[in-house]
């Protein structure tokens, strides 16, 4: 629900926690100080430990591209006999995309377009609403797709990368073929039956993993460039270029297959806010891209000396003894990647559900002081549901190949406009620069998301179904709150007017603090006139708290809370978090201690309104009211989202028709 009465703009939304409800006198013993404001600060951490982490977070996904991308690129030409040409026009498009996409778009535009150190296309999105000063539905309408999209990209991303490492396992046992995807599957469903007990134990291991796997890839590619350094001429982008013209036919179907090497690179822009800048930045040039670079060349030199072996371009850059080795590598690396992409599901959701995109859900955190560590069991399970399908489905990462592009270059497309829309609104650029500059970089991943639109029948259709079905849901959640809350808002009294019109009122005041829970502190929440209604009594102090979201990331402790005095017995209380926050209304009880709010806690109640919403329209508009009926049913318990204290709620209902 949208709400503005802060000139930095507000957001109201639904989040939710589920960790034990904490009593609130445990946090008023505890100093403001403490409260976890982005408590995974990274910078008192290190530079060198945060590029470290990176490397397994940030380019864990874009480090497994190898294993595929260059494979599936010469696959796509046709070529019985890969040649000259076909080798150094891929290696030159592959070298290219990754400079352009990832190194200029993402390194250095894209991360410098934080919102408080976030990043993420809903991070973005809110930089957008910031610099309008209104809500347009086109923008949101773009942040709900990219957001959509990349739930379809989460589901193949693990399902492709573990399917593609165990099928190296071929290699060196050749009776393995039948047990591939059982060994996937198990391997899936285990990686997905862990992700409760939280990341963190194992964390410390992904740096140093995908460190040595980076340091594989660069050194295992480096051998074969050194046998063959003629392929060194792929930077040329001319070879690309005179590939494209003279292989007209097999073009767009190539492009798609070049695309997989920079999937992963919306992490860049992602995690920006679990290490910052600077390490992301440091980790790409050090390490990550000369070793993505020297790889792709070492496997063009090799198949351009053994054509034979271009089924097996990657694992066959490992002399024999070293295979087992490289596989075993290739599976942990491929966990990795799986892991930093569910953790992004994770995050995402999170974000939706504190703009208002989706309905509380059940959200547990995982670590202790570290926010971005969190568990979503609703989009866990249904992510292993949606990835196990895939793999059985399609039975190969060949096969999947065909439907990972259009997620990936739909999110890219869609971020680089929400970017070029910030820099115009902001006043950042003009927009005739904005223009020269953002162009080169749309007609690119146009044309990328044109190659992979051609592999719709092929198996693209699977992201787009689910980004669809994402995209329904979110929309129909966030049209169904804002019917609500317009609904809601004709029949609302002010409290101005409410506090005027109780002075001199007949109802009887009782001792004690009753906290009344309201969307909106400048309207009189319906708990509380139903309250007066029914039981004819008011407290000693009456308190309208209101939880809002703010369109930034993280609050600070001075935003935290606000209390406003307002006559008799009413008091207003504000309590504000950031939109990658969980609000935690017993914690925050500390700030609005400090802010001048005196009450005991064991003389409090927390009343609570239920709304039910009722499906009242017609044809299409009928189909979105009760998707949002239904929704709301699925909402997890608000006592347990705020941090209620559950043994001091009282909750009452009303129906209200949509």
């Amino acid at each position: 629900m949208i709400h503005d009465p802060i000139p930095r703009g507000i957001l109201l939304a639904s989040p939710l926690l589920d960790e034990d409800a904490l009593d609130i006198a445990d946090y008023l013993k505890s100093e403001v100080a403490a409260d976890d404001i982005h408590s995974d600060d990274t910078r008192g951490h290190g530079v060198a430990a945060l590029t470290l982490g990176a490397l397994g977070v940030v380019y864990g996904d874009i480090g497994t591209s190898p294993i595929y991308a260059f494979r599936e690129a010469l696959r796509a030409t046709g070529a019985a006999v890969p040649g000259e040409a076909e080798v150094l026009g891929i290696l030159s498009l592959l070298i290219w995309t990754l400079i352009l996409i990832v190194t200029v778009k993402y390194v250095f535009f894209l991360l410098r377009a934080d919102n408080r150190g976030e990043g993420g296309i809903l991070a973005l999105y809110t930089l957008v609403r910031l610099a309008a000063g209104r809500r347009s539905i086109p923008v949101l309408l773009l942040a709900l797709s990219g957001a959509a999209l990349f739930a379809g990209d989460a589901a193949i991303t693990p399902a492709i990368s573990v399917l593609s490492a165990v099928e190296g396992s071929e290699l060196i046992l050749p009776g393995m073929s039948g047990y591939v995807l059982p060994v996937t599957i198990a391997i899936l469903v285990a990686l997905f039956a862990v992700q409760r007990t939280g990341t963190a134990r194992v964390a410390m291991l992904f740096g140093p993993i995908c460190a040595l796997w980076f340091l594989a890839l660069g050194g295992l590619g480096l051998v074969h460039v050194l046998d063959a350094p003629t392929v060194l001429r792929a930077f040329g982008p001319h070879w690309g270029a005179g590939f494209l013209l003279d292989h007209p036919g097999v073009a767009f179907v190539v492009l798609g297959a070049v695309f997989l090497a920079v999937t992963g690179g919306e992490a860049l822009y992602a995690d920006l806010g679990h290490f910052g800048r600077r390490p992301i930045v440091l980790a790409w040039f050090a390490l990550v891209l000369p070793a993505l670079l020297l790889n792709y060349l070492g496997q063009g030199a090799m198949v351009l000396g053994n054509p034979d072996r271009a089924e097996e371009s990657f694992f066959g850059l490992a002399p024999e003894p070293m295979l087992p080795v490289l596989v075993l590598l290739a599976t942990a690396a491929t966990v990795i990647a799986s892991q930093a992409v569910i953790t992004g599901a994770f995050s995402m959701a999170r974000g939706a559900i504190q703009l208002g995109f989706l309905p509380r859900l059940r959200i547990l955190h995982t670590a202790e002081g570290q926010s971005g560590q969190i568990y979503i069991g609703a989009v866990n399970w249904l992510l292993l549901v949606g990835v196990l399908w895939l793999v059985v489905s399609f039975g190969s990462s060949s096969a999947l190949a065909s439907a990972y592009g259009i997620a990936v270059t739909g999110t890219m497309v869609l971020t680089t406009l929400l970017g070029a829309l910030f820099l115009v609104r902001s006043g950042r650029l003009k927009a005739p620069l904005v223009v020269a500059v953002v162009a080169p970089i749309l007609t690119v991943e146009l044309v990328f998301l044109a190659s992979n639109l051609a592999k719709f029948h092929d198996g693209g259709y699977v992201p787009v179904i689910a980004a669809s079905v994402v995209g329904f849901i979110m929309w129909a959640w966030w049209r169904g709150s804002q019917a609500v809350r317009a609904r809601v808002a004709k029949l609302a009294i002010s409290v101005a007017s409410f506090v005027r019109m109780m002075r001199g009122s007949s109802v009887n005041i009782i001792p004690g603090t009753a906290f009344f829970l309201t969307g909106d502190p400048d309207v009189v929440p319906s708990a509380l006139l139903h309250n007066i209604k029914h039981n004819r009594v008011l407290h000693e102090q009456t308190v309208f708290l209101t939880v809002e979201t703010l369109r930034v990331p993280y609050a600070t402790a001075d935003e935290r809370a606000s209390v406003e005095h307002l006559g008799n017995c009413f008091i207003r209380v504000i309590l504000r978090f950031g939109f990658m926050e969980t609000p935690n209304v017993s914690r925050a009880m500390a700030h609005a201690r400090a802010a001048g709010l005196k009450f005991d806690v064991m003389a409090s109640t927390f009343f609570l309104g239920r709304r039910r919403a009722v499906a009242t329209g017609q044809g299409l508009e009928l189909l979105m009211d009760r998707a949002y009926v239904a929704l709301s049913r699925m909402a997890a318990d608000p006592t347990d989202f705020y941090h209620l204290p559950r043994d001091r709620v009282v909750e009452l209902g009303e129906r209200v028709a949509i």
